[in-house]
C-alpha cells in the first residue's frame, strides 16, 4: 500500500468507522438478548433453581429454634382480660390459645424452611456458579444498556451520516448539482433548513425544561444530542456553501437550481414555516423526537442498507445471474426474472425504497452486463422492491396489523400472495409486450440446462454459509429467521460471506482467473460502510422529515375536510386511491401507514370498504406513488445508487416517446393497472 493509499484509507475509516461501530453495536445488543435467554436456560439445566442463585441469598432474620410454648404464653399475656370494658367496646375479643399455637407453629416451620433453603443455596454457590452468574449478569446489563442506548445510537447515527451526506453532496434531490447556481441555491436552502432544525430543537429543549413535568437526565441528554447534531449539520452545510468544488459549470437556471435542493430540505422548509406560522416553533423537534418511539425500526433501516452495500461487495449477485445466462433470455425477460427474484429480499427489508438503495446498483449493473438497454435496466431497478412488500415477513405489513385491530398478519399475507402474483403478471406482460425490442430466441434446453446447473455449483458454498449462520442462530440461540430476527441475522450472514470470499479468493490462482477482483475483507467492509454512511444519512433524514410532514397534515386537519363516510364504497375507493398515491409520493412507507391509520382508514371502514381490501390497496398505491412523478422517490433512489451519468445517458437516447421515457412509463403502466384491479375488482363481490 502506498502512502497515498494509506492516507485515503485512514480518512475513509475516520468517517465510516464510527458508523460501522454503531451498526455493529446494534447487532451486538440485539443478539445479546438471544444469548441471555440461552444462558438462563443453560443455567437452569446445569443447576436446578438457578434463577434463585442469580443473586446472593440473604440469611433470614427469624429464629428457627424459637420455643413454641414460650411464644404461646407471650401472646396470651398480651391478650386483654375477659372483663376489660374498653376491649369489649373496641370489639377486641379474647384470643383462642389453639389458634395462637397453630399460627406460631406455622411461623416456625416457615422460618426453618427459609433457613434450610438459605443453607442449600449457600452450598450451591460454587465457584463455577459464581463465574457463570457473573457472565450471565454481565450480558443482562449489556442488554439493559443496549435497550436504553437505542435512541442515542439512532440520533448519533442519523447526525453522523447526515453530516457525511452533506459534505459529500449525497442527499436525495430531484436532480444533481451541475452548475454553480445549483450549488449555491441548494446549499443556501440546506443551511436555512438546518438552522431551522437547530432552532426547533433548541425551542423544544427549552420548553421541555420549562414545563411542569420534570425532565429526566436521559431525556435532557437526548435533547442535547439533537442540538449538537443539528449544530454540526448547519456548520457542515455552511462550510460547503463557502467551499464550492472547482468542477462546477458556470451559469445555470433558477428553476432547475431549485430541483437540486434535497427533498429533506423542502420538507423541512414547508413544515418549519407552517409550525412557525401557527406559533408552534418546536413542532419539527417534537415530530423528530417521535422517531425515538420507533428507534429500533429506523435502526433496522440502517442495518438493511449496510447489508445491501455489503452484498454489492460480493460476487453473489453475479453468480445468481450466471444461472440464467445460459438460457440467452432477452433483456426484457431477464428484467422480469430480476424483479421477481428481488421480491424475496424485499419482503425482509420491509420497504421498496430501502431495497433499491441496498441492492439497486447490483441489479442495474447485472442487467446492463446481460445486454439490457439503459431505460429497461433503470425501470427494473426502480421496481425491484415494489412487488415484495406484500409478502411474508414484510415488516410494513406487521406494522399495519399492529396499528389496526381490524386485520391480522395472516390475513394480510394470505391475500398479499395474490396481489404479488397480479403485480408480477402485470409487469411481465408490460415488459414482454410493450416496446419489446428483442427476439424470443431462448437457448435449447439440452444446451442451457446443463450449463445452468453447472453455474449453480459456485453458489453451493454461499448457500452453506447462509444455512450455517441460520442454523447456528436456530440451535445455539433458538432464533428463527423471520421479520424480527432478519435485521440482526442478515449483517452476520453478509460478514460471513465476505469472510468466505476473503479466504477462498485469497490465493493467486483465484485472482489470476479473472473471475473477480476481490479486495479483501477489510477493504470490502470499508467500502460497504463508506457507501452505507452517505446512504443512511440521506435516507433517514428524509424519513424523519416525512414524519414532520405527516404532522403538518395531521395538525392542519386537512383530512377532516373530506366526508367521514361515503354512501357508495365505489366513490370512497376512488378518493382513497387518489389520496394514497399522493401520500406515497411525499412520505415514507412507515410514516404514511401511521398517518393513514389515524385518518383515511376510518373513512374507508365507515364507507363499507373491507379492512383487508383497504390495506392491500394502500400497499399497492404507495408503490405507485413511489414510482410516480414529480417526486418518484424510487427513481431518485435508483439514480442515487447507479450514478447520475447513467441516467443522463439514458435521457439522451432517442426513439419514440415511450422509448425515451420507458424507465418512467413502464412501471407506471404495470403498477397503475395493478392498482385499478386491486382497488375495484373486489368491490364487485361485496359492494354491489
Amino acid at each position: 500500500m502506498t502512502k497515498g493509499d494509506f492516507q485515503r484509507t485512514r480518512l475513509e475509516w475516520f468517517s465510516s468507522l464510527p458508523a460501522c461501530l454503531l451498526l455493529l453495536s446494534v447487532v451486538l445488543f440485539s443478539t445479546s438478548s438471544d444469548i441471555h435467554n440461552q444462558m438462563l436456560r443453560g443455567g437452569e439445566n446445569l443447576w436446578t433453581g438457578y434463577y434463585k442463585l442469580r443473586m446472593d441469598p440473604v440469611q433470614p432474620d427469624c429464629d428457627p429454634n424459637r420455643s413454641i410454648e414460650a411464644a404461646v404464653a407471650e401472646e396470651l399475656a398480651k391478650a386483654p382480660p375477659a372483663n376489660d370494658s374498653m376491649a369489649a367496646l373496641l370489639g377486641t375479643h379474647e384470643k383462642d390459645p389453639a389458634d395462637i399455637r397453630l399460627a406460631i407453629e406455622r411461623s416456625v416451620r416457615e422460618c426453618q424452611a427459609a433457613h434450610a433453603s438459605f443453607l442449600q443455596l449457600q452450598d450451591k454457590l460454587t465457584p463455577g456458579v459464581k463465574a457463570y452468574r457473573a457472565a450471565e449478569l454481565f450480558v443482562a446489563d449489556l442488554i439493559a444498556f443496549g435497550l436504553s442506548a437505542q435512541r442515542y445510537i439512532l440520533v448519533i447515527l442519523v447526525m453522523l451520516c447526515a453530516v457525511t451526506a452533506t459534505l459529500t453532496r449525497h442527499h436525495i434531490a430531484m436532480r444533481s448539482m451541475e452548475t454553480r447556481l445549483d450549488y449555491t441555491v441548494s446549499y443556501t436552502l440546506q443551511t436555512v433548513a438546518n438552522a431551522m432544525l437547530l432552532g426547533s430543537s433548541v425551542v423544544f429543549r427549552q420548553s421541555s425544561l420549562g414545563s411542569s413535568t420534570a425532565v429526566s437526565a436521559e431525556e435532557l441528554l437526548l435533547h442535547n444530542f439533537w442540538v449538537i447534531g443539528f449544530t454540526c449539520l448547519t456548520i457542515a452545510s455552511l462550510y460547503r456553501l463557502f467551499r464550492p468544488p472547482t468542477n462546477l459549470a458556470e451559469g445555470g437556471r433558477l428553476g432547475q437550481a431549485f430541483l437540486a435542493v434535497p427533498l429533506y430540505t423542502v420538507m423541512c422548509l414547508i413544515s418549519g414555516t407552517y409550525f412557525a406560522l401557527i406559533g408552534h416553533s418546536s413542532g419539527i423537534g417534537i415530530y423528530l423526537g417521535k422517531m425515538m418511539e420507533l428507534a429500533d425500526m429506523f435502526l433496522n433501516v440502517g442495518l438493511y442498507v449496510w447489508v445491501g452495500m455489503m452484498l454489492k461487495q460480493t460476487r453473489l449477485a453475479t453468480l445468481v445471474f450466471n444461472v440464467f445466462r445460459p438460457w440467452r433470455m432477452p433483456p426484457e425477460m431477464l428484467a422480469v426474472v430480476a424483479v421477481l427474484v428481488a421480491a424475496v429480499p424485499t419482503a425482509y427489508t420491509g420497504a421498496s425504497g430501502i431495497f433499491v438503495i441496498a441492492a439497486g446498483a447490483v441489479i442495474y449493473s447485472e442487467l446492463r452486463a446481460a445486454g439490457a438497454r439503459r431505460h429497461l435496466a433503470l425501470a427494473a431497478t426502480a421496481m425491484s422492491g415494489s412487488l415484495g412488500v406484500v409478502l411474508r415477513p414484510c415488516l410494513l405489513v406487521v406494522v399495519i396489523a399492529y396499528l389496526n385491530r381490524e386485520v391480522t398478519t395472516d390475513e394480510l399475507f394470505g391475500w398479499g400472495i395474490w396481489v404479488f402474483v397480479l403485480t408480477a403478471v402485470m409487469f411481465a406482460m408490460v415488459a414482454l409486450s410493450v416496446n419489446r425490442q428483442s427476439k424470443f430466441d431462448l437457448a435449447p434446453t439440452a444446451q442451457a440446462l446443463p450449463a445452468s446447473l453447472q453455474a449453480l455449483r459456485p453458489l453451493l458454498p454461499y448457500a452453506l454459509v447462509i444455512v450455517g449462520v441460520v442454523l447456528l442462530y436456530r440451535f445455539a440461540l433458538d432464533v428463527r429467521m423471520d421479520e424480527f430476527s432478519a435485521p440482526r441475522l442478515l449483517p452476520v450472514i453478509m460478514l460471513a460471506i465476505l469472510l468466505y470470499e476473503h479466504v477462498s479468493l485469497k490465493n493467486v490462482g483465484g485472482r489470476a482467473s479473472g473471475e473477480i477482483h476481490h479486495q479483501g475483507l477489510e477493504r470490502s467492509v470499508r467500502g460497504a460502510t463508506n457507501d452505507t454512511t452517505a446512504e443512511i444519512g440521506a435516507l433517514l433524514l428524509l424519513l424523519g422529515l416525512s414524519v414532520s410532514i405527516g404532522g403538518v397534515i395531521e395538525r392542519s386537519h386537512l383530512m377532516e375536510t373530506f366526508p367521514q363516510a361515503f354512501d357508495s364504497a365505489w366513490s370512497a375507493m376512488l378518493l382513497m386511491v387518489v389520496i394514497l398515491v399522493i401520500l406515497g409520493m411525499i412520505m415514507d412507507a412507515f410514516g404514511a401507514v401511521i398517518l393513514v391509520t389515524a385518518t383515511v382508514a376510518t373513512i374507508a371502514y365507515s364507507s363499507g370498504i373491507h379492512p383487508i381490501h383497504f390495506w392491500m390497496v394502500t400497499l399497492v398505491a404507495f408503490e405507485l406513488g413511489y414510482l410516480s412523478p414529480p417526486v418518484a422517490l424510487n427513481h431518485l433512489l435508483t439514480r442515487q445508487v447507479v450514478g447520475e451519468a447513467e441516467v443522463l445517458a439514458a435521457q439522451q437516447e432517442g426513439g419514440t416517446f415511450y422509448q425515451r421515457y420507458e424507465r418512467i412509463i413502464m412501471p407506471l403502466i404495470a403498477m397503475g393497472i395493478s392498482l385499478l384491479l386491486v382497488a375495484f375488482v373486489p368491490l364487485l363481490f361485496y359492494a354491489l
